[in-house]
C-alpha cells in the first residue's frame, strides 16, 4: 500500500515540476511546437518555417479587407484574397515540399476536358510543387500526352464506364477510396477532388493547402437563406438536413485536405451513398448532398464561390468548352487550425 502510495506521490510532484517549468518556459517567450502530424513524410504543423532572407511587403495591422466577413459563428477565420502574401505562403509550403494528389474522374466523353484542365492546371495549380494527377478513366488511349513541369506527373487508373452522369459522381467516391488505400497513401501528403469539366483561370497556390478545404456553391454562397439551400430534404435518406439547420452551401467541384482527413471524408460519402442504395433512395446531389451533410455535422468546411465559375461565354456551345473556371482562393482557418477554403473574383 505505501508503495503504491509513494509512486503516486512521485507521480504528481514530476508532473507539477513538469508544468511549472513549462510555465517559465513560456513566460520568457518560447513557443510550444504543434505536434499535428502531416501524413507520412515526417513534418508536422510546426514545422510551418520560413528561409530567412525572404523578401516580401510589411503585413499591416491597420489596413486589409473590409467588405467581407472575416469569421465565421464558430470563431474560424476567413481568409480571402488579400489576406495573405502569396510570396510568403509559397515560401513557406515549398520549404516543406510536400506530395499532392489531384484525383479527377474522366469517364466516357468526358475525357475531352482533360487536355484543358491539365494544361491549365500546369500553369496554374501549386506551381513549382510536387504534383500527381490521379487520372481515373475507361479511356486509358484518349489521356493526352501533356508537358508536365519538374516533379509533377500523371498516373492512371482504370475504371469500369457508367451509364449515368450520376454513377460516375457516386462512383467517385469508391474508386477514390479504394485507390487510396492501395496506392495514393504511399504517395501523397494532400489530396484534392475536383471536376474534370474545369480550367484553371489563375493562380491557385499553398494557401489552398490545409487540413480540410472546401468552395461555397457560386450560387448560394451571397444572401441565400438556409432554408433555401439544395440539401438533401428527405428524412430517408442519410444525407438529410433539415430547413432550419446549416451555415453554408458546399459544391463537389473542388474539395481537398491532408491525405487522411480527405480519406474519412470520401469514404464517408462512399459509405452513406451505399446506405441510401440499400434503402433504395439516392441523395438529390449525389456526393455533394454527402458532403454538405457531413460539413453541417462537424462544422470542418466553410467556403466562397468565385473558384469555380460556369462558363457563360459560349452559351451556344457549352458542351465543347468547359464547365467551371478556378479563379484566385481564398481561404478560410480554424482555430484547431483547419483552413476552409474561399474563392474571390
Amino acid at each position: 500500500m505505501l508503495y503504491y502510495i509513494s509512486r503516486i506521490h512521485i507521480l504528481v510532484s514530476l508532473s507539477s515540476l513538469l508544468v511549472f517549468f513549462g510555465g517559465i518556459y513560456i513566460y520568457l517567450g518560447h513557443s510550444i511546437p504543434s505536434f499535428s502530424v502531416c501524413p507520412d513524410n515526417g513534418w508536422r504543423i510546426g514545422d510551418l518555417t520560413m528561409q530567412t532572407g525572404l523578401k516580401y511587403a510589411q503585413p499591416s495591422t491597420q489596413n486589409g479587407r473590409t467588405d467581407v466577413n472575416s469569421v465565421t459563428n464558430w470563431n474560424a477565420p476567413l481568409v480571402w484574397e488579400g489576406t495573405f502574401d502569396p510570396v510568403v505562403i509559397d515560401a513557406i509550403y515549398k520549404k516543406m515540399d510536400p506530395r499532392v494528389a489531384v484525383v479527377v474522374f474522366a469517364v466516357g466523353k468526358y475525357t475531352r476536358f482533360l487536355k484543358g484542365f491539365l494544361e491549365s492546371g500546369e500553369k496554374y495549380f501549386l506551381v513549382d510543387f510536387r504534383v500527381t494527377y490521379y487520372i481515373f478513366t475507361d479511356n486509358e488511349q484518349d489521356v493526352p500526352k501533356i508537358k508536365l513541369g519538374k516533379g509533377r506527373t500523371i498516373s492512371v487508373v482504370t475504371i469500369p464506364s457508367a451509364k449515368r452522369w450520376q454513377e460516375v459522381v457516386l462512383g467517385r467516391m469508391k474508386w477514390t477510396t479504394i485507390t487510396i488505400d492501395k496506392q495514393i497513401r504511399n504517395e501523397a501528403d494532400y489530396l484534392y477532388m475536383m471536376d474534370i469539366d474545369s480550367v484553371f483561370h489563375s493562380r491557385f497556390g499553398a494557401e489552398s493547402l490545409s487540413q480540410l478545404s472546401a468552395v461555397l456553391h457560386r450560387g448560394y454562397y451571397k444572401n441565400t437563406q438556409r432554408d433555401q439551400f439544395p440539401y438533401e430534404r428527405r428524412a430517408e435518406s442519410k444525407a438529410f438536413i433539415p430547413y432550419d439547420e446549416g451555415d453554408y452551401y458546399y459544391t463537389a467541384a473542388v474539395w481537398g485536405g491532408y491525405l487522411e482527413d480527405m480519406y474519412k471524408l470520401v469514404k464517408y460519402c462512399y459509405t452513406q451513398s451505399e446506405e441510401d442504395a440499400k434503402n433504395e433512395i439516392e441523395a438529390v446531389w449525389q456526393e455533394e448532398s454527402h458532403l454538405n451533410k457531413y460539413c453541417v455535422t462537424f462544422h470542418c468546411l466553410v467556403c466562397s464561390g468565385f473558384c469555380c465559375c460556369p462558363f457563360f461565354k459560349f452559351p451556344n456551345s457549352c458542351s465543347s468548352f468547359p464547365a467551371s473556371l478556378f479563379y484566385l482562393s481564398v481561404f478560410v482557418t480554424f482555430p484547431n487550425p483547419v483552413f476552409l477554403k474561399y474563392l474571390h473574383q
